[in-house]
């Protein structure tokens, strides 16, 4: 295929493939501007890794994942498995190779030229929530603080720390240290001898499966299509426009192309120049019914635990394990999550388990996303935001589609460039 930087044509019709936060949210702000759109996906709406995460819109938390804590998380997993960062003691040439370049990044200079890079879309990312609900997207975002909680006062130094990092790449973040007695008298799930927390304000949450169905709906509703059941072979494009080939049915064609498939990005997307290393960082969760009512979030950064009220179950999530997307759950995941969160929580019925769910996210080696044009004229690409797909989600879309419709790079997208 021949590669070309020809000057893109605002598309009248466009293909979105991947129906999750990403694919939907690019393809609703396609829709607002007047384009035709047509979105595919193998499964269904929020099938990837959109469905069981937690849901948190948290742009204050929203940072790289390559920082020099990591390397230490590193080396335990490759001797605990209960570790929270899950990393296989295998042969995997590719895996390592991912692996040895994530960790060179894992400097504090590299951080902060990275953390700016994020600084300007978290600034914008609740504003595209809100510019989603006006649009006719009704599901609920809830306004919360996280509550980040630590068994032990000491253990809060790192967080401490990493808060005056992202202040001081001029992201505001409001912020207050609550001792154990406080922390319980506002959630009084957690368990007694947690000694404090820090309450970070600003955030919201919402139900991720549920939102994405809203967001799908208002599609829907607006003249949009959703095609589902069949994957993409290739996609093909040309100077007539762009030919997506499914495995089963007709071709889908359009003016443009949006490959938004996630840990699965680079299977379609490297032949038009996508070349950056994404592997699949796999999160876990399930629900377990709760005695008491959870107002809000609450976050153990030491054990990497992230609870989410939905109704009166709790949501929670944990793990970052690098295996292969299509791998099927490990319940040893799962049980490594559940004696973690034990001493942390009271009245949970930890043997309740509902909803267990395993998600590929799209992680980089770089810590940045992926969105924006390739090397070939009328395909882009929205993808590899790690953790963070559900709060950067509909403000990287919007952009892009800012981006397909002039034909310029808004500048808050300019450091995600897929071809970098």
């Amino acid at each position: 295929m021949k590669l070309s930087n020809t000057e893109p044509i605002k598309p009248q019709r466009a293909v979105v493939v991947g129906a999750g936060m990403v694919g939907l949210s690019t393809a609703w702000f396609l829709q607002d501007a007047g384009v035709e759109v047509v979105v595919i996906d193998r499964e269904g709406v929020a099938a990837g890794s959109s469905w069981g995460n937690a849901g948190w819109i948290s742009p204050g938390l929203a940072i790289p994942l390559a920082e020099p804590s990591v390397l230490r998380y590193g080396v335990k997993a490759l001797l605990d498995k209960n570790s929270p960062l899950y990393i296989p003691f295998k042969v995997d040439p590719a895996l390592w190779r991912f692996m040895l370049g994530f960790a060179r990044r894992c400097t504090m200079s590299t951080w902060r030229k990275t953390m700016a890079s994020y600084v300007p879309v978290n600034q914008m990312a609740i504003a595209g929530f809100d510019e989603l609900a006006a649009g006719g997207v009704t599901a609920p975002t809830l306004d919360a603080p996280i509550m980040a909680a630590f068994a032990k006062e000491s253990d809060s130094g790192g967080l401490i720390a990493e808060i005056g990092h992202i202040r001081e790449a001029g992201l505001d973040l409001l912020v207050e240290t609550i001792d154990g007695a406080a922390l319980r008298a506002q959630v009084p799930i957690v368990a007694g001898d947690v000694e404090m927390a820090i309450k970070i304000s600003g955030q919201q949450y919402i139900n991720p499966g549920e939102y994405l169905k809203s967001l799908a709906a208002s599609f829907v509703a607006k003249g949009g299509q959703i095609k589902t059941g069949s994957a993409v072979r290739t996609i093909n494009a040309a100077d007539g426009g762009v030919v997506v080939e499914m495995a089963d049915g007709a071709p889908v064609r359009g003016d443009a192309v949006v490959i938004a498939t996630g840990a699965w990005l680079p299977d379609l997307a490297k032949q038009f120049g996508v070349k950056v290393p994404m592997v699949a960082g796999r999160g876990y969760s399930f629900s377990v019914p709760v005695e008491k009512s959870v107002p809000c979030p609450v976050y153990f950064p030491l054990q990497r635990i992230a609870c989410t009220p939905l109704g009166d179950r709790l949501r929670v999530a944990g793990t970052m394990e690098f295996r292969n997307a299509d791998d099927p759950i490990y319940q040893a995941r799962v049980e490594s999550i559940v004696t973690a969160g034990r001493p942390l929580l009271t009245g949970v019925d930890w043997d309740n388990r509902q909803d267990t769910w395993v998600g590929s996210r799209p992680v980089t080696v770089d810590s940045l996303p992926l969105v924006g044009a390739t090397k070939v004229p009328g395909v882009y690409v929205a993808g590899g935001h790690g953790m963070w797909g559900v709060s950067l989600g509909p403000i990287t879309g919007k952009l892009l589609a800012e981006q397909m419709m002039t034909g310029k790079v808004p500048a808050a997208l300019a450091p995600f460039n897929p071809v970098r």
